[in-house]
């Protein structure tokens, strides 16, 4: 039995048997001052009591657990601090040791391993932004959709090599949580790379306040659209991946009033369109 799961049994037999001995003195004292004292200082009392024992459940419902996320958030951050420091020493060294070579194959090599390390850093960013979404902590800043998603492909083009980008960029300004759009971004393109054939036709647009993502793969029937946002939901089981990808796209569109919009055919690709017109 997990350490959470021991946890909150502790505190529910802690409350529950509070709750019970209460309860029990509570009644006990109600019956032998109702005869003593008027019955509106009794009623002030039994007020004054539940105050004092709703305060004392509040209390021991809270406190373990804010002292286990804490311990969690702690925890936490040492893991990303212990993440970051190799993930920058193996950039760093990599990109020292391509200078002396000039071998090509060798140098593929190298770029696929510099590829690798900053999609690394860019789950570490991710999960340093889940971390800070927990603790409502999003960055909410202005800034341009087209530069970013162009920000997004200069990553992903290496790591996506066969695939084909076509982009019509257009400026959107925008003032909402940057890293979780960039995280959006990232996910709507895995999709559609993930999704087609090996030479992947992905074509990008902003224009009209929309950003529009769309593919040429194997589509979606009216069965699937109706589930591609369920977490854990897999359009094709065969393909790597975890499937939660379109439910957080979905969840941060509904928190910045971004209207999401998805199109699909079976074999005739898909479209998804995001609407900023509504947080603009």
């Amino acid at each position: 039995m997990g350490s959470g799961t021991v946890l909150f049994r502790n505190v529910q037999l802690t409350i529950f048997f509070f709750f019970v001995v209460t309860t029990l003195l509570i009644v006990t004292l109600f019956y032998y001052l109702q005869t003593r004292i008027a019955l509106e200082y009794l009623v002030l009392m039994v007020l004054f009591l539940v105050l004092v024992i709703g305060y004392a459940i509040a209390k021991l419902s809270i406190e373990p657990l804010r002292e286990h996320f804490t311990q969690l958030e702690h925890f936490s951050k040492e893991i990303l601090h212990e993440l970051n420091l190799p993930i920058n020493t193996i950039m760093t060294n990599t990109s020292m040791l391509k200078r002396k070579i000039e071998d090509e194959k060798s140098l593929k090599r190298f770029s696929r391993i510099e590829a690798s390390c900053a999609m690394l850093q860019e789950r570490y960013k991710e999960l340093d932004y889940l971390i800070k979404k927990q603790m409502q902590h999003e960055q909410v800043e202005s800034f341009d959709v087209a530069l970013l998603v162009q920000e997004r492909l200069k990553l992903l083009k290496p790591l996506y090599s066969k695939a084909h980008f076509h982009e019509d960029l257009e400026t959107i300004s925008v003032n909402i949580d940057r890293i979780g759009l960039a995280k959006v971004i990232d996910n709507i393109i895995d999709n559609g790379v993930k999704y087609s054939p090996d030479d992947a036709e992905i074509e990008i647009k902003t224009k009209d306040k929309k950003l529009t993502i769309s593919d040429k793969g194997q589509g979606m029937d009216e069965v699937e659209l109706f589930q591609i946002f369920d977490r854990y939901y897999q359009s094709d089981e065969s393909t790597l991946g975890f499937g939660i990808g379109l439910g957080l796209v979905k969840t941060y569109c509904d928190k910045y009033k971004i209207k999401l919009h998805v199109d699909s055919t079976k074999g005739g690709g898909t479209i998804m369109q995001l609407d900023f017109s509504g947080v603009i």
